[in-house]
This record gives structure tokens, sequence and C-alpha cells, in this order.
């Protein structure tokens, strides 16, 4: 970790410190794959990290403060996706190529934070504005570069201009979302991450073209 790191009574951290911060939070991070988040105790993660309940309360007010900061971390690292999407072509092959890699890097950006996005969904579906913030920082990454790529090839000429850009755009990365949050499901239904990659780009370069990619 890099930058200024306070405790929970405003005294900066030294190196020493936030590491240990960050030790806690990755160990949390851990039980979160395996345990529901209010299952968690502060005593369960400080003895897996090492350390005392008092260390743990030096950094965060309790568990969910925690969580929130892994969450918050997370949806710093969703920038990464708008670059999927930023400046890139939507037309002939170089189009299908961008559908590709958005699933692609969608797909594997859930997976890898499949445990915190799950709490940051529950804490979202709940009413908690804290969380709901937050999943909407990391779908934005993605949402509003696809909305201008609509825009962008309506004016063009290449997408009917009764499309609602903003609204496709939402609907695609809504079920983006819902997919990612998924992938274990497919199984049970007979898909295989490789039958379901394509077919999921199929559909995201049909809703922001219209138009069948050209391979």
């Amino acid at each position: 970790m890099t930058g200024q790191v306070r405790t929970v009574d405003g005294r900066v951290a030294g190196r020493r410190g936030q590491a240990t911060r960050q030790k806690l939070l990755d160990c949390l991070s851990e039980m979160l794959s395996s345990s529901p988040y209010r299952d968690v105790k502060v005593i369960d993660v400080a003895r897996r990290a090492g350390t005392s309940p008092a260390t743990f309360y030096q950094y965060f007010p309790d568990v969910e403060g925690a969580v929130l900061e892994i969450a918050e971390q997370t949806a710093a690292e969703s920038s990464s996706l708008t670059e999927l999407v930023e400046g890139r072509s939507w037309v002939g092959k170089a189009g299908w190529q961008t559908a590709q890699d958005l699933v692609d890097g969608f797909l594997d950006f859930w997976r890898k934070n499949d445990a915190i996005l799950r709490v940051v969904d529950l804490g979202a579906a709940e009413g908690d504005k804290r969380f709901y913030k937050i999943r909407m920082k990391i779908l934005n990454s993605v949402n509003n570069s696809l909305a201008d790529a609509v825009a962008d090839l309506q004016a063009r000429g290449r997408v009917d201009k009764e499309v609602n850009p903003a609204a496709i755009a939402g609907s695609l990365v809504a079920m983006l979302a819902a997919v990612a949050s998924h992938q274990k499901g497919f199984t049970s239904w007979g898909v295989k991450q490789a039958e379901l990659r394509p077919n999921l780009a199929l559909l995201v370069h049909l809703g922001i073209t219209g138009r069948k990619p050209t391979k």
C-alpha cells in the first residue's frame, strides 16, 4: 500500500502499521470467500492475521468498515475496465475484438473479486447507500464509455437515431454484471466458460452496433 494511511484516532501509520493494516484486509478478503461477511468476527480476522483485536480496532471501527475499505479498493481497480472500451473501435473486425476483450476483462475482474463483489451487491440490494455508490462506481467504469460508443456510432450514421445510448449501455452493463456474478451457475446448465464468452460477446456487439460481428 502506498500513500498516507491514518489510524482510527487520526494518527499517521508508519510502514509497519500500513503493512499490518493491509494484512488485516487481505485476511478478511480470504475469509469472505468462505464465510458470509456478517458471520466474520474481529477476533477471527485478527487471529488469522497473527495480531490482536486491539490492533484491528486501531485501523477499522468494525468488520463492516474494513469490508467497505476492500470494496473501495476494488472500485478503484475497476478503472482498468474503462480501458477495454474507451477509444476502441466498434467497426468491422476491430469491433468484434472490442466486444470480446470487454467480456473477457469483465468476467475476469468479477471472478477475481467475486467475494467482495457479492458483499457489495448484497449491501446495495438492501438499500445501503455506501455499497450502492461503490457498485455504481464499478459499473460506471464501463457504462459511460459504452454510452459514448453508441452516441459516436449514431453520429456517424451507423446506429439508428432513435436508440438511447444510456439505455443501451445500462442494459448491457446490467447484463454483464448479472452474468459475471452467476458464472459458476452456468456450468449447471451445461454451459462451459469457453462457450459463454463468445456468446456473451455476440450479445454485446449486437447491442452496441445493431449488427452481426465481422469475424
